[in-house]
């Protein structure tokens, strides 16, 4: 059975940092094309950033325009875990943040992790 399971979360000033991991009991971890969604609220589940799965060069980045400049993702294929690192966080990035690992058919989600961002 497949586990992903996110941890980092909690409460923050406007202007913080924090920094999410997503550990992964995936057998071949390296794979898997990974990625952060967040839902706030009455909000539908969004997307946040994404990265690739390493080949003969680092996993390719992607961001959503909210996040850009001020998110970082990052993966470490030997210890099985995905990270966020958000920076000069806002009121309106508060959210449950979920990790997503994807390849091919499998498409596997963690229980998710609360981020709140209050003064």
């Amino acid at each position: 059975q497949v586990h992903l399971v996110e941890s980092g979360g909690g409460v923050v000033q406007p202007g913080g940092s924090l920094r999410l991991s997503c550990a992964a009991s995936l057998r071949d971890f390296e794979i898997y094309a990974l990625g952060w969604y967040r839902q706030a609220p009455g909000n539908q589940r969004e997307f946040v950033a994404h990265i690739t799965q390493h080949g003969s060069s680092p996993g390719r980045t992607t961001y959503a325009d909210s996040v850009a400049g001020r998110f970082t993702i990052s993966r470490d294929d030997a210890k099985k875990t995905l990270y966020l690192q958000m920076k000069k966080l806002r009121l309106e990035d508060t959210a449950v943040y979920y990790c997503n690992a994807e390849h091919c058919v499998e498409d596997y989600w963690g229980q998710g992790t609360q981020v709140t961002v209050s003064s």
